[in-house]
């Protein structure tokens, strides 16, 4: 089976309803994904991109139902992560010797992952091309860190489409393909998402590439990625929408995140929700127990925020696990431009908050003076340090 994308340019991936976790189990999937691959049928034969190594032989006898598989050229490797080139060595194996076209990193890339050195590997860099037929050519991007080193992206002249790999796509199954087809609310929510949890620590890097694009002055009609739904309608969307998030983005928003052992904390993050929204009604106001959240949501807020507050009792002169845990991939993902606070209650020592600032100072927050560290449970005592709190950070956060 082939599907349409336009012209001669078929869609030839997977759609993979099931799949529940990727990178291991550092994101989670609610809708599916897809790992997308396309074939250019023009006076040369193309595959760009494969699929993820457990679908390798659905997408090797897929292709060969379509076409014969040594009519094929050459392949393109947008990105060597194995997802994107899980079926490279089954496919090889059909066509031994086929040029594999891919940046420098990505001759490491796929070599260190599949022990194949002897692939007949073409190496490229951005502006190089390659003349696939009735006028049409295939122009290379790198997009280093985006999001790995070797990452490129590959321009089809003619038909002006950016297959952008990782770029601008999302862990959502489309079966219709196309954006226009998808679902708004949750095609921007898992845009989002994607973004905020595996682009944002590349973020100047995003803004630069962008802006490197649209120096190209390039016609763009559609963006493939690798990902996701395809931008069809109105493409530039997500481009306009990576820009903006690549610079320090953030919504009239401050997220409130905690775990608790014997809900002292917890009545102080509703506490200082409360006191947060008096102060500023305009101001969307979340509150999230860490250990109960999907940590890929939660960071998402967190991207949308322009502060946080986050709380934690004191255990073994520390914070609990789950918060700590969770602030390691906080500062992983290298947020800018945001404020913090810190909270937490304690029984002997009440080291929570000393370290809880730490951890987010090191993350790249800018954490506020006041905190609320209380002895034992609240019981309304602590009311005028939560309004000192409330207060700073709204100020803080402007």
């Amino acid at each position: 089976m082939k599907r349409q994308i336009k012209n001669n340019v078929y869609w030839v991936g997977k759609t993979d309803w099931e799949l529940e976790f990727f990178h291991g189990a550092d994101y989670s999937i609610r809708h599916g994904s897809s790992q997308n691959a396309y074939l250019i049928q023009e006076e040369k034969t193309v595959v760009i991109d494969t699929v993820w190594k457990p679908h390798s032989t659905e997408f090797v006898d897929n292709l060969a139902s379509v076409i014969e598989l040594s009519s094929i050229d050459f392949l393109v490797a947008n990105h060597g992560e194995c997802d994107h080139s899980g079926a490279l060595p089954a496919l090889l194996e059909k066509i031994p010797g086929t040029p594999v076209y891919c940046t420098a990193n990505g001759v490491k890339s796929l070599t260190g992952q599949y022990h194949h050195p002897e692939w007949n590997f073409q190496v490229v860099k951005t502006g190089d091309s390659v003349e696939i037929g009735n006028g049409k050519k295939l122009v290379f991007v790198e997009m280093r860190m985006l999001h790995w080193p070797d990452s490129m992206a590959t321009y089809l002249t003619g038909d002006n489409i950016l297959f952008s790999n990782d770029a601008f796509g999302q862990h959502y199954s489309v079966p219709e393909l196309f954006n226009d087809k998808a679902d708004q609310c949750v095609l921007w929510a898992e845009a989002i998402k994607y973004y905020a949890n595996i682009l944002n620590p590349f973020s100047p890097l995003v803004k630069k590439k962008i802006e490197e694009i649209q120096a190209l002055k390039l016609p763009i009609d559609i963006i493939a990625p690798c990902h996701g739904a395809i931008w069809r309608e109105n493409p530039l969307q997500i481009v306009e929408k990576y820009y903006e998030w690549s610079q320090g983005y953030q919504e009239d928003q401050i997220t409130i995140a905690y775990d608790t052992m014997w809900d002292g904390t917890k009545q102080l993050a509703h506490g200082l929700a409360e006191e947060i929204s008096g102060l500023s009604p305009a101001t969307r106001v979340k509150i999230f127990n860490i250990s109960k959240t999907d940590k890929n949501d939660l960071m998402t807020e967190v991207f949308k925020s322009k502060a946080i507050a986050v709380g934690s009792p004191t255990v073994c002169q520390d914070i609990l696990s789950a918060v700590g845990g969770w602030l390691d991939f906080l500062k992983e993902l290298k947020f800018q431009n945001k404020k913090a606070a810190v909270f937490g209650c304690y029984g002997w020592s009440g080291e929570s908050t000393k370290v809880l600032r730490e951890r987010l100072t090191h993350a790249g927050f800018s954490v506020v003076a006041p905190e609320i560290r209380c002895n034992w449970n609240p019981t309304g005592a602590e009311q005028e340090k939560v309004a000192a709190v409330a207060k700073t950070l709204v100020e803080a956060a402007g």
